[in-house]
């Protein structure tokens, strides 16, 4: 569904990513991880168009999505949950997830989805009037992910969606992100701090390291990859 092709992404004179190539199968979750700086959400951002590429391709179903704008790409069916969740913070729960579907114009289609992430996350509905800066880090990453559902992605980009959240809530997010997978057949693309989890959930992974791929493998082997285990998931 989605392949990158030795992509090079630079800031500058920095350069973020050195020409790497990955691929998601459809209906699959795959994880990118790697340490602070590795590239990860840059890999993202190239996908979702809001950064330049240096060099390299991104085709997504088969067709170059590189150097599209990015509400072109969301109307294709490709959508991110971006890094520290960037909800509107002065607008309710409602109005959140409207403004996810600002490409839709049919309302009754806008109703079908509302009621859909309600159902995916039932907390939401119970804080649908409340205005969305109140909510809890782990309710507005909640919010952030059913914001994108609203666009009716095919592919989903996730960024960190366990950052800055409580514990408990970070178990309930995975398990969110594993029901949609499953449930409505959502492919994801997850970028993850936390590499056990991200690991534990996703049916391939990729290393990043310095805007390199390093390795790359089914999840459960990569758990087991000693490199993988001194690493990133502490011993």
């Amino acid at each position: 569904m989605l392949e990158i092709q030795n992509l090079a992404v630079s800031y500058g004179a920095i350069n973020a990513l050195h020409g790497i190539s990955l691929s998601v199968r459809a209906g699959q979750i795959v994880t990118l991880i790697g340490s602070n700086g590795a590239g990860k959400s840059t890999t993202l951002r190239a996908v979702s168009g809001l950064v330049k590429l240096k060099s390299g391709d991104i085709r997504y179903e088969s067709a170059s999505i590189a150097g599209l704008p990015p509400h072109e790409i969301v109307r294709r069916g490709l959508c991110q949950v971006p890094e520290g969740r960037m909800i509107f913070a002065n607008l309710t729960v409602q109005e959140n997830l409207r403004m996810g579907a600002y490409l839709q114009t049919d309302g009754a289609v806008i109703r079908r989805e509302l009621e859909l992430v309600f159902a995916t996350f039932p907390r939401l509905r119970e804080r649908e009037r409340q205005v969305a800066g109140t909510l809890s880090g782990g309710e507005q990453q909640m919010l952030a992910i059913g914001r994108a559902l609203m666009s009716r992605p095919r592919c989903l980009l996730l960024d960190e969606p366990s950052l800055g959240i409580a514990p408990l809530l970070v178990k309930t997010i995975f398990e969110k992100i594993v029901e949609i997978n499953r449930q409505q057949g959502l492919t994801i693309l997850l970028v993850e701090q936390n590499a056990n989890l991200a690991l534990e959930i996703s049916h391939f992974g990729y290393v990043l390291e310095s805007g390199r791929i390093m390795l790359a493998g089914d999840s459960a082997q990569l758990r087991q990859n000693p490199q993988v285990r001194s690493a990133y998931l502490g011993g």
